[in-house]
């Protein structure tokens, strides 16, 4: 009974670590296609924040980013 109650626990912890690893690969592509969509230029935040379903005010900080790499080269 607690070898099983045991395995059952670390199946369940595998699988809630799977989901978080995969919510997490989502996420840093979502910001890498923000990314790219700054480096093209033109673009406002509302509308890259429209295409990547990104917040408007992580957008934001991502500009800021960009413009302070861009700027320290």
């Amino acid at each position: 009974m607690l070898a099983e109650n045991l395995e059952n626990w670390a199946q369940q912890e595998r699988q809630e670590g799977e989901k978080l690893g995969i919510v997490k690969g989502e996420k840093l592509c979502v910001e890498k296609t923000a990314r790219n969509l700054l480096k093209l230029g033109g673009l406002s935040d509302e509308l890259i924040a429209e295409a990547t379903g990104l917040a408007l005010d992580e957008v934001a900080k991502l500009r800021i980013d960009y413009v302070e790499w861009k700027y320290a080269e």
